[in-house]
């Protein structure tokens, strides 16, 4: 399985890049490789400034058509990589190793594991398999945005309730960061 970071999008609340936001000493970006270093053989980054991270040790991609949001990330990252592929989002500051073994080990025949804490899934923190190509090209062709519009026929498994609790509060777990208000808020927390 490859490792799929997300660094596309345009930051428009935060005001600067929020894959380049430090925490406790290390930026978001750095982060996020360095743990999926740690999981997965191949790493690729979707990012639409590619020579923003020119110091990451990995294959660099951009958008296949840019502007269109998360959803053409992972059509771009599932183009890209030669087998299935965790894709996470770049602002995601406690992302959780543990969890992220433990979802790529309920893979098996699903097409996608995704998350659910609550009332939504969390489409920014799962699995994706080969099998999404064609269903997340066509929802695309469609002009939809919403990463869960190409769910529908493919084999979904939910991780949720008591699955989710040895691995944390779900609510640290998949936060992200989208404004400074969010990010001062965070500073200093444990990661």
């Amino acid at each position: 399985m490859t490792g799929v970071i997300l660094a596309g999008g345009r930051s428009s609340r935060m005001g600067i890049n929020k894959a380049l936001i430090e925490m406790n000493g290390e930026r978001l970006i750095d982060r996020a490789v360095r743990l999926f270093r740690e999981i997965f053989p191949a790493l690729i980054l979707v990012t639409n400034d590619p020579l923003l991270y020119l110091d990451q040790d990995l294959i660099i991609v951009t958008d296949i058509v840019p502007g269109r949001g998360p959803l053409m990330g992972i059509y771009t990252a599932l183009f890209f990589a030669s087998d299935d592929v965790f894709v996470a989002a770049c602002d995601m500051p406690f992302l959780n190793g543990d969890l992220i073994r433990y979802m790529v080990s309920q893979a098996g025949e699903a097409d996608i594991v995704v998350p659910r804490p609550g009332a939504g899934y969390e489409p920014l923190h799962a699995v994706y398999s080969r099998r999404c190509l064609k269903p997340a090209g066509a929802a695309l062709a469609r002009g939809e945005r919403k990463v869960v519009s190409f769910y529908k026929g493919l084999r979904v498994k939910v991780i949720e309730g008591e699955a989710l609790a040895p691995f944390g509060d779900p609510g640290r777990l998949f936060m992200n960061i989208n404004t400074p208000e969010e990010r001062e808020g965070l500073l200093g927390s444990p990661s």
